[in-house]
Order: C-alpha cells, then sequence, then structure tokens
C-alpha cells in the first residue's frame, strides 16, 4: 500500500477520514497501474465546494466528501474551457450535521490552508521500508 508510515502526525485540519497515513491496497493498486490518482485540494478550495454544493443541492456534505466535489468541479470547468464532454462521477459519503463548527470556522474565515512540506514528507518516510 502506499503509505507516509504509520509514524506520520496529520496537521489538525478538517480533512476529517482523508488525514489517514495510507490509501487501501486496491486504490494503492490502481494508482500504481495508472488507472487513477489522488489529487491535492486545499481546505479553503473544499470548503467553497462544500458551501456550493449545499446551496445547490440542499444537502450539507461531509468534509471528506467536499474534498471529491471540489474535485468534480474542476474537472467540469476543464471540461468548459475544452468544449470536451464526459460524465463526471463523484461518492458523496457522508453528511455535514456535525462538522457545523468546522463550517462556521470557513464562514467566518477562521480556516486556512496547509500543506505538508517535502521535508516532512520525506521525515515520515523514513520509518517505512523499502
Amino acid at each position: 500500500m502506499f503509505t507516509l508510515g504509520h509514524d506520520f502526525k496529520p496537521a489538525n485540519i478538517h480533512a476529517g477520514g482523508l488525514r489517514y497515513h495510507g490509501a487501501c491496497m486496491i486504490v494503492s493498486q490502481l494508482i500504481n497501474d495508472g488507472i487513477m490518482n489522488g489529487v491535492d485540494i486545499p481546505q479553503l478550495e473544499s470548503f467553497e465546494a462544500g458551501m456550493l454544493f449545499a446551496r445547490t443541492e440542499g444537502i450539507i456534505p461531509a468534509p471528506e466528501s467536499c474534498h471529491a466535489i471540489a474535485a468534480t468541479i474542476r474537472e467540469a470547468k476543464k471540461c468548459i474551457a475544452t468544449g470536451e464532454e464526459k460524465v463526471i462521477l463523484f461518492n458523496l459519503s457522508g453528511h455535514g450535521l456535525i462538522d457545523m463548527p468546522s463550517y462556521e470556522q470557513y464562514i467566518n474565515g477562521d480556516l486556512m490552508n496547509y500543506a505538508l512540506t517535502d521535508e516532512d514528507i520525506q521525515r515520515s518516510l523514513k520509518s517505512v521500508p523499502v
């Protein structure tokens, strides 16, 4: 499996279950085979997508789902720019009702983006066998 190692300590951001140090075996294999890839969605873009989804669909998505929604919006914008027509699917895996304080922090401007540095990643990978 792709992993940052069991010693990896993620930042205290509102990515929910996305803070796990690894990817499951099937996802890791699909990435390894070039069938799928992961994308990095900054926290603020994620919440912006969740707010748009809530306003248009009437469902408050969980922060984990907001990442998928943001990636879907990115893909749709690419299609608009290129004129390509495609079906884009995503998984809405949960509601954000217990995450309302996080949404409040976003609305109040109290959240900020966070990115791991290359040094953080390399330090974490030191404990992973080659």
